[in-house]
């Protein structure tokens, strides 16, 4: 019987997600990919394989069961997972047995939770990759009903547990300027790292609205800026003023003045960021933004070293008493 993965009930924002695609730029095709490509790593440490696709889950997962025995791990933003009705530890690799019901509910923290397979999903790849890119007619979400089949899984490895890079509150983003950051004014630019953002509720997987305290940072001369590529981590500044963080999905060119770009390995922390929490920018340079990234290449390939065994709550063990916790006996009388 062929591995699958049976869809009960889904969420609206849950698609399959790889790390994208690359080399259809000039043809108006963004790369896309996994909004927090750093949970997408996490999730394959926890299996003990290479990065590939998953289920990415906007704000909330679903209802799905197998039909074999199916390694899982789950990442991101922490989210209420049970297996039938069963407590299972997120950041962690389980194993779930067919024909049980594993429910994962609501986003606790962050915005993007992720549901790793061992051995991977067999979904077809279009255009070099498995993701879902919906602004582009790419794939679409998932429904109920839908059944995805499985790869094979050479891998044995499960009840691991990794501790994630906290992400899910907002906090500081480091930039670079951009082509357009000369066009604002030195002040400008000081009030702009100096501002606190809130993230507004207007976003989705091609870009984040951010809501200024104070007043904006709107440009007279943005509307005489040609159309140009851009990329994700760009920072468009419309005529309102209120900065937009462009993401994984989002368009290949624009012509909104951008004050600054966003370096990659701080991307997973304004996806994360729930509507609501506080931004702040801080320019780096070239040399600062280099050295982060080669950081967070480094702590990507160390994942798979940093993921451990889980301990068990006794709480959680039903045969407890069979175990042998010690050996031999004590009583309270003395030897003779």
């Amino acid at each position: 019987m062929s591995r699958a993965l049976i869809v009960q009930q889904v969420g609206p924002g849950v698609t399959v997600q790889d790390r994208g695609r690359t080399g259809y730029l000039s043809q108006g095709l963004s790369r896309g990919g996994a909004a927090d490509p750093l949970a997408l790593a996490e999730g394959a440490a926890l299996l003990r394989q290479p990065i590939g696709a998953a289920l990415e889950m906007a704000g909330m997962g679903g209802r799905f069961e197998v039909t074999a025995p199916t390694r899982i791990a789950l990442t991101g933003a922490p989210m209420k997972a049970t297996l039938d009705g069963a407590a299972l530890a997120w950041q962690a690799s389980h194993l779930i047995p067919p024909g049980v019901v594993l429910e994962i509910g609501g986003a606790s923290a962050g915005v993007y939770g992720y549901l790793t397979f061992g051995g991977g999903l067999a979904v077809p790849e279009v255009l070099g990759a498995q993701s879902a890119h919906l602004a582009a007619g790419l794939g679409a979400p998932l429904a109920a009903g839908d059944r995805l089949p499985l790869s094979e899984d050479p891998g044995k490895d499960t009840g691991l547990i990794l501790m994630p890079e906290p992400r899910w509150s907002g906090g500081e983003l480091r930039i670079l300027p951009s082509l357009q950051t000369g066009l604002y004014p030195d002040e400008d630019q000081t009030r702009f790292a100096e501002t606190r953002f809130s993230r507004d509720t207007r976003g989705n997987r091609m870009g984040v609205r951010l809501v200024p305290e104070g007043e904006g940072f709107g440009l007279h001369a943005g509307q005489t800026i040609l159309s140009e590529v851009i990329t994700p981590g760009d920072i468009q500044i419309p005529g309102d003023g209120a900065p937009y963080v462009l993401l994984s999905e989002c368009q290949t060119t624009g012509g909104y003045p951008r004050i600054g770009t966003v370096i990659p390995p701080d991307l997973p922390r304004i996806a994360q960021a729930p509507a609501g929490s506080e931004i702040r920018f801080r320019f780096v340079t070239r040399d600062e933004a280099l050295a982060a990234q080669a950081s967070f290449v480094k702590h990507i390939k160390a994942l798979p070293g940093l993921a451990a065994p889980m301990f068990r709550d006794p709480a959680q063990i039903a045969d407890l008493l069979s175990y042998t916790l010690i050996s031999g006996a004590i009583t309270g009388e003395e030897e003779p």
